[in-house]
């Protein structure tokens, strides 16, 4: 399907923009058939100069079937070449399916959390007695001992090691 549409061109932050019938397929700066026009949104709006167009072989391209791309049948609309109508899409700003489901989970979650604090408030624990806290202590000394009585076994095993090796050196 051949298109009319822009190809981009100039420098960075400096965009022209040359106006093209080209196959719909091929690259937006890449081969076209004809150019047939050109614009350069750095122009004032009123300049003359902003959108230059050859009326005759966009009548004749469109003719063919050509189908302008949005940007390009709004200014053939100013001059009256196509109609153009400001589409009209209101569902465009609704979120995804996906976004819907995250929002209702989230409200689910803070509905919970809203729940288990007032469960809470109105509920307030027992206290619990200090006992439990003892053998807690006694849990964590008992591994510290253990390693204690490991280190000192792990040290005169490379003591061990060393002391016939040293005694090989002497005989070689």
């Amino acid at each position: 399907m051949l298109k009319i549409r822009l190809a981009r061109g100039g420098a960075k932050k400096r965009p022209y923009y040359s106006i093209v019938v080209a196959d719909s397929h091929s690259p937006r700066d890449g081969r076209f058939i004809e150019k047939v026009g050109s614009y350069n949104p750095l122009l004032k709006k009123d300049d003359p100069n902003r959108v230059v167009l050859k009326q005759e072989r966009i009548q004749e391209w469109i003719k063919k079937g050509a189908q302008p791309t949005d940007r390009v049948a709004r200014e053939l609309g100013k001059l009256g070449i196509v109609k153009w109508e400001a589409s009209n899409n209101p569902k465009k700003a609704e979120p995804g399916q996906k976004a819907k489901e995250r929002a209702e989970e989230r409200a689910q979650r803070e509905a919970d959390r809203a729940a288990a604090a007032a469960e809470a408030a109105a509920n307030p624990p027992a206290e619990e007695p200090a006992v439990e806290e003892a053998p807690a202590a006694e849990a964590e000394a008992a591994p510290v001992e253990a390693a204690a009585e490991e280190a000192p076994a792990a040290e005169e095993a490379p003591a061990a090691e060393e002391a016939p090796a040293a005694e090989g050196e002497e005989k070689a």
